[in-house]
């Protein structure tokens, strides 16, 4: 039995692949990432990533003033090698791009929030949050797994460093001012 041999799109040019590659590369799996010039692939997530971003997606629908909109896993090109793909965004309204979009700009970003995964936890945690940070993205949200409870994590920048301070750790229930009024019941992946 012979090897399949290596796919010749996956391998990096001089360089690492650039944003612009997400859109021309043949074949590439949904959901796939670019992160320091390289290809990330995502893995089958599991049962609590995908209740929370339904979860958020829907409360956040809701909640969101009439100048902003939520979308779920659409790339964002912070730079020429950076195109991550947050769980749930909030943007701007008033952005172009129409129905053939596939992805968004940092100065459109309101809000990118990244649910933990085993497979992603470094990137989720560390790697991710210092590009938005550094990309100007005002506010950050990371979800993690606390006993099949989510548990968000709130960041808020500080735009002389250009990284997140953390402004709250919330379990049962999620109350914010900021980025507009927001009240979830994060109790409620329980129910869905």
């Amino acid at each position: 039995m012979t090897a399949e041999p290596f796919p010749q799109w996956l391998r990096p040019p001089p360089g690492g692949f650039v944003a612009e590659d997400l859109d021309r590369l043949p074949d590439l799996p949904p959901h796939t990432e670019l992160i320091d010039g390289s290809l990330v692939f995502a893995c089958p997530q599991a049962e609590f990533h995908m209740l929370v971003i339904s979860l958020l997606e829907s409360a956040l629908g809701r909640l969101a003033p009439a100048g902003m909109r939520v979308r779920r896993q659409m790339t964002v090109t912070l730079g020429r090698d950076q195109r991550p793909e947050p769980d749930v965004l909030v943007v701007r309204a008033h952005t172009d791009g129409g129905l053939e979009r596939r992805t968004y700009w940092p100065d459109e970003v309101v809000l990118a929030v990244e649910v933990v995964s085993v497979e992603s936890r470094t990137r989720d945690r560390e790697r991710k949050p210092q590009l938005y940070a550094k990309a100007g993205i005002a506010y950050f949200w990371r979800v993690e797994n606390g006993d099949g409870h989510p548990v968000v994590y709130v960041y808020e920048l500080d735009p002389a460093t250009k990284t997140y301070a953390l402004t709250g750790i919330h379990h049962d229930r999620l109350r914010l001012s900021v980025p507009f009024h927001v009240d979830i019941d994060l109790t409620g992946i329980g129910r869905m």
